[in-house]
């Protein structure tokens, strides 16, 4: 059985097939007993707009660029859940973007033009603000979700402070006595692993007698966080380590279960990010949560504003995160403050 037309709709509710498309046009002018007639006859007979043809009439298609570098890492995972449920319950569509071997920011803006978007999410924290900015400069409304603070931004940045994550890590660190303390982040150039860093080193510097030391995994990844570790292993250990990310502490633990190391009797780990993994009974890892669904709802809020006001003011949205107690540090000293 054919599925009903727009022409069929207007025959049931006798009026004409234009009176039928503004009904189903968003800002178009239609009486309301003539919205009503369509209405039910459209419900009478199971018809549904589509919204490739009112695109075509409005100039908007309600798709939503949501482009990512980094598929691999399950905390973006729960993200893309997340985002593509709150855009589509705001009448929006998210169309997801694979750029994990994307460099070129041009080429990302025609594939986003090739598509009509009408906005694009960067959802990203190793790509550089002017990957964002490439968007805005070419007129699409843009939000960099996870992307890098800046007090002046060049485009709308919804996240945390990478940076005071660093310095929260090395309280929690110095907190329980560890002496010689390492950072295992994730690849050098992304600016999330360098902020990370920055605020690690420098709340260590205040304790000149704090051994301290650095690494950097390839990629946000497992096996990039278990080849770091097993290459440590084989060069000699600190007794702490804060792994910029989960994904890339959970494969440290893995080389360190697997080479007989015992965590956190010989060796402490903490993460960033406490995606679901982290809380799984065999892994229980102690982290700093980034709380994914307040940036996802500025994200998605922010995304309607720009839609509706694209010169709206560009602003930073950061949010403050915690460290959620497991097993993979050994207990705050007594007397500690919590």
């Amino acid at each position: 059985m054919a599925s009903p037309t727009l022409k069929d709709v207007a025959q049931r509710a006798g009026v004409s097939t234009s009176a039928v498309s503004r009904t189903f046009t968003d800002g178009a002018s239609v009486s309301p007993k003539m919205r009503a007639r369509v209405e039910q006859a459209a419900q009478d007979l199971g018809y549904r707009p589509n919204a490739l043809a009112s695109s075509l009439t409005t100039g908007r298609t309600k798709l939503i660029g949501v482009i990512a570098s980094n598929f691999q890492n399950p905390f973006f995972l729960e993200f893309f859940d997340r985002i593509t449920l709150q855009l589509q319950a705001r009448g929006l569509r998210p169309l997801l973007v694979n750029l994990s071997t994307e460099t070129d920011p041009e080429h990302s803006v025609q594939m986003m033009r090739a598509y009509s978007v009408d906005g694009v999410v960067v959802a990203s924290s190793t790509l550089p603000p002017a990957f964002a900015t490439a968007f805005r400069d070419a007129g699409i409304p843009v939000v960099h979700s996870f992307g890098r603070f800046s007090a002046q931004p060049t485009t709308h940045v919804v996240g945390i402070d990478n940076t005071d994550c660093g310095r929260m890590a090395a309280d929690e660190l110095l907190a329980r006595g560890y002496r010689d303390i390492a950072f295992l982040g994730g690849p050098e150039t992304a600016t999330s692993t360098q902020d990370r860093l920055q605020g690690f080193a420098a709340r260590l510097a205040n304790h000149p007698d704090i051994q301290t030391s650095h690494s950097f995994a390839q990629a946000y990844s497992f096996h990039a966080g278990r080849a770091e570790m097993l290459r440590l292993i084989k060069t000699g250990l600190a007794q702490a380590y804060f792994c910029g990310d989960d994904v890339i502490a959970i494969g440290a633990l893995s080389a360190l279960q697997d080479s007989g190391i015992n965590v956190p009797g010989d060796i402490g780990l903490i993460g960033l990010n406490d995606m679901e993994m982290a809380g799984w009974e065999n892994i229980a890892l102690t982290t700093i949560r980034q709380p994914v669904t307040q940036i996802v709802d500025a994200t998605v809020d922010l995304m309607v504003q720009l839609l509706e006001t694209p010169d709206h003011p560009r602003k930073s949205r950061l949010f403050a995160c915690d460290v959620i107690e497991r097993s993979t540090l050994k207990p705050r000293r007594s007397g500690d403050p919590v």
